[in-house]
């Protein structure tokens, strides 16, 4: 159950921005003038347009990924995420090798993670007391998954730049999702180096896209 739980809510984050381009009403822009705000549109939207769209409770990976290239990554800082997660071996890596590790983890979270968006059916958000000053530039966002059972705690880490607000990581149940990888990406980075997470991303993915077509 809990793994189901940080499925969908790890998903909210790579799914959740401006998904409601699917859904009835016109699209609004992101508020991107406080992190609460832009964290609460999103979720609300999100929820939204899965909850309108049946390609999206079916599963429809293609499209998924598709709104995460055009409509999720210009709110999330995807280097620092994977970075992050990568931990210290990131500074060893190439610009070539830092590129495919952040290409083949956003393939591998999102294929992961997609088939939790059929779970939706009548979660709402709801937003904690942002608890930061007015010249900060890295804030924790704290919201809650309300539905049937316990609330879900879901928070994001967002930064500041350029006067954007833009998500680094999500915490699900308690976990950040770069400490969540941290130690296997060390662990295989270790004994097979950099390629070798690289290649391991990649498997996985091509794995799971053979599974995908298999199913359609």
């Amino acid at each position: 159950m809990i793994a189901s739980k940080r499925v969908f809510l790890i998903c909210g984050l790579l799914s959740a921005s401006l998904l409601s381009g699917l859904s009835p009403a016109p699209a609004l822009a992101a508020d991107n003038s406080a992190p609460d705000l832009l964290i609460r549109q999103l979720s609300l939207e999100t929820l939204e347009a899965v909850k309108s769209d049946k390609s999206i409770q079916a599963g429809d990976i293609q499209k998924i990924i598709n709104l995460v290239d055009t409509k999720v990554m210009p709110h999330v800082n995807f280097q620092r995420m994977t970075s992050s997660a990568v931990g210290r071996f990131w500074r060893q890596a190439t610009p070539d090798q830092q590129q495919r590790l952040q290409d083949e983890f956003k393939t591998l979270l999102v294929r992961t993670y997609a088939g939790a968006l059929t779970q939706v059916k009548d979660q709402t958000i709801a937003l904690k007391p942002l608890r930061a000053g007015a010249a900060d530039t890295e804030v924790v966002v704290k919201t809650e998954i309300r539905g049937k059972g316990d609330p879900i705690q879901l928070d994001y880490r967002l930064e500041k730049g350029s006067g954007v607000w833009r998500i680094y990581d999500v915490n699900v149940l308690g976990i950040w999702l770069a400490d969540q990888y941290r130690n296997s990406f060390a662990q295989e980075i270790g004994a097979n180096g950099i390629d070798g997470l690289i290649k391991t991303l990649a498997d996985k993915n091509q794995k799971a896209a053979a599974g995908n077509a298999a199913k359609a």
